[in-house]
Formats: C-alpha cells, structure tokens, sequence
C-alpha cells in the first residue's frame, strides 16, 4: 500500500491502481485485478476493495458493467487538428471534414441525422449570428459515429448544427438527409444556393460534466467530463456562415490547435 498511513484503506488502494494506470503499468483495455486478488494483494475486505474501484470509475479511469471485470478506459482514438491547411486538405478529399479526418487516421467514420427542423435560435447562437434571441433557425441534429468492423458503431458526438432560416429554406440544409462532401462544400459551391466561402473558425470550448441524455446517446462512462464545443465559421467579410453546437466525449478525442503568432 502507500507509504501514508493517515489515508484510508480504499484510498490508499486507488492511489496505487491510479499510478499504475498512469505510468502505463495497466494499459487501456486491459482488466485491472480481480476483487480476490486486490484483496489479498493489500489485506483489505470486500468492501473496501469495491469502494477503492468505485473512486477509479467516478474519476474515468476504469469501466465495467455488472457482471464483468473493469477495465482501464481506452484512451482517445480520433485527434482533432484544427489548422488551416488541414481543414482544406480534408475538403479536397470530397469528403464530409469530420469523416476525411477520421479516415487519415485510419478510422472510418459516418454521421447520422437525428432530425432537421425549424426552431428558435438558443442566446448563444443568436449571439453569434448577431441575430435576434429567438430568431427562426433551420437546425440539422447529427451523431457522428466511428465504425469497427464486426461491433457496434461507437457514438462520438452530438452536434447541432444552426443556420438562419431565411437563408437555409428550400436548400439541402433544410432537407433531413446527408450532403454529398458535406455542408461545407454545398455552402462554398460557386453554383450553389449561398457560394460563400469559408475563411475563419473560432471555437469556444467548454468542460463540464454529461447531463443524462448526453449519457445515454453517447454512452459515457461514469466519471468522464464532456467537452461542449461551439464553432462559428465565417466569410471574409466576418458575417457568420454555421454555427456547430457539439457535445464531445474527452475519453474518445485529442484536441490539437495551431496557433500562428
């Protein structure tokens, strides 16, 4: 056990299956002791040895479900670059941005719509349109998914996607069904209904723990935050184009930005 005896029992068991899991020691995906064994291994009860894996799933270093053994997390699988240079590579590809970037990792990627309607604008979506609180919006409700061959495709993220109604009525982005290349490439078609190109993104990043719907269609472990992630895009005259309203789980991505200064 750990060398300070003023901790108790249970915590001193996590402290020691943490610290292995941090260095390694107990890699993603691979079962942490059995309650038997811990129990022998540290001279704890049941109890104690249950309490001690109970701190490791509400701090998001283990999983398990009844009947099974826990296991460490996985650590992320899909890195998220934001550079400029990327995002037009992953254009060129004539492919939705979030799948050409998942398959340059290897990984194969899909998305899903939840629904397409007409709804009022959310303050922080009007406030990034400039628009009115409750101004009409089209809204394009996605899940984006990752495919493994012979499983389950693994929920990624929820996005809500936001576009003045005036301007996405009797468009693709008012129809319930995916955009060939994605809405981006329909919003910057030179022949299409709006031919606006796309020269800036800022995202706004917020981190806070799942509320239960968010739980439940992403199917996040206990103990794992959420990052919100709010994405205007804008043309070169600085009017905004999309606003992304996306929850992301932080067991399942790494965030990577490059900064020009």
């Amino acid at each position: 056990m750990s060398a300070d005896p003023k901790l108790p029992p249970f915590r001193r068991i996590a402290n020691e299956l943490r610290d292995q899991i941090l260095r390694g020691e107990l890699a993603p995906g691979a079962q942490i002791p059995s309650q038997d064994e811990l129990e022998q291994r540290f001279g704890a009860s049941r109890a104690t040895v249950r309490k001690a894996v109970a701190v490791l799933r509400s701090e998001g270093h283990v999983t398990s479900s009844q009947g099974k053994k826990s296991v460490v997390r996985e650590r992320p699988n899909v890195s998220l670059r934001q550079t400029g240079s990327i995002y037009r590579a992953r254009r060129a590809t004539g492919e939705a941005n979030f799948n050409a970037e998942a398959r340059a990792q290897g990984q194969k990627a899909k998305q899903i719509i939840r629904e397409v309607v007409e709804a009022p604008a959310p303050d922080v979506v009007a406030e990034r349109y400039g628009a009115a609180p409750g101004a009409p919006m089209v809204v394009r409700r996605l899940l984006f998914v990752m495919e493994v061959k012979g499983e389950e495709p693994s929920p990624m993220q929820l996005c809500d996607v936001y576009y003045p109604a005036d301007v996405a009525r009797g468009t693709r982005l008012a129809e319930a069904r995916l955009i060939k290349g994605g809405v981006n490439a329909y919003i910057e078609d030179p022949n299409g209904p709006i031919a606006r190109r796309i020269a800036q993104f800022i995202e706004d990043l917020e981190i806070r723990m799942p509320y239960p719907h968010e739980v439940e269609q992403l199917a996040i472990p206990a103990g794992v935050p959420v990052v919100r992630v709010i994405r205007t895009a804008y043309d070169s005259a600085g009017d905004a184009l999309e606003v992304m309203d996306s929850i992301v789980p932080s067991d399942r991505y790494d965030f990577r930005y490059v900064i020009h200064v």
